[in-house]
């Protein structure tokens, strides 16, 4: 995959749903979420935080910028209360 526009088909990613999280335990649950896809070897998913008052939102943004592993992140088409992510593997493992 080159980057995250060659992805068409969302449904069948892994998703993290973040509703009714404070942005501390979101914060958690997105790094350990990354480690988790990273082990199986899943490059792209998603992450649900909705848009309301836009906590969440802020909260998986910078905590995606912060993460070594992302490489890149965008809002989801049609829908900006979910955010798509790509992450890297070192090959040589």
């Amino acid at each position: 995959m080159k980057s995250l526009n060659d992805v068409i088909f969302y449904e069948s990613l892994p998703k993290l749903d973040l509703h009714g999280y404070d942005s501390q335990t979101a914060k958690v649950a997105i790094n350990d979420f990354i480690n988790d896809n990273k082990k199986t070897k899943q490059e792209v998913f998603i992450i649900m935080h909705g848009n309301g008052t836009g906590i969440l939102k802020k909260t998986t943004d910078e905590t995606l910028r912060k993460n070594k592993n992302v490489l890149e992140f965008k809002r989801t088409i049609g829908n900006t209360g979910c955010t798509l992510v790509r992450i890297k593997f070192d090959i040589n493992k």
